[in-house]
């Protein structure tokens, strides 16, 4: 990891739930899974050294600060694809890691799926989640507006960018609601 994050960072392992990166402390923090495979753990490292090298703390403590808790758990999921999408292009074998461990994590049901009968009833950021982290053969799939707001989610830059369509995501799944509650009325 600390290789991999071209700088002395913190690797500690902890009894959470999931892996996590402080980007103000510089530490990783790996979960003790029983149950952790080779596979996994490597996922887990990359994506939280995507944190370390393309987070940058100035700015995406913005994110924190001024937006209201539902646009910064958009904004987590949107900058998830950022970070992973630049660490597949730095590290090309990476791709390989990542697919495997969310394979397996997709296999244990990890990301609750199973249990949801039809994955058209998720909210919009669930299915962009589910499906740069499942792939597209966990069953989620897309009407060609939301197909645009992925393709803009795969191709994110900046953090301004991750705000305004986690904004414009939030909007389009609250108006989708509003729109189906009518319809069942």
């Amino acid at each position: 990891a600390k290789l991999l994050a071209t700088e002395n960072i913190d690797v500690i392992r902890s009894n959470v739930a999931t892996a996590a990166f402080d980007i103000k402390n510089r530490v990783l923090i790996l979960p003790r899974w029983k149950d952790m495979t080779d596979e996994i753990e490597e996922m887990l490292m990359l994506h939280e050294v995507g944190h370390a090298l393309y987070t940058i703390r100035d700015e995406y403590g913005v994110v924190y600060e001024k937006e209201k808790k539902h646009l910064r758990e958009y904004a987590n999921v949107i900058e998830d694809v950022r970070i992973e999408r630049k660490m597949k292009e730095r590290y090309p074998g990476s791709r390989k890691s990542f697919g495997a461990g969310y394979r397996q994590l997709n296999d244990r049901d990890f990301f609750g799926v199973k249990q949801i009968q039809d994955l058209s009833t998720l909210n919009l950021i669930d299915k962009i989640n589910l499906y740069f982290k499942a792939g597209f053969s966990c069953g989620v799939t897309f009407n060609p507006d939301e197909k645009n707001f992925v393709n803009r989610a795969e191709r994110t830059e900046t953090i301004s960018e991750i705000v305004a369509l986690a904004n414009e995501i939030y909007a389009y799944s609250k108006e989708q609601a509003e729109e189906k509650k009518k319809q069942q009325q």
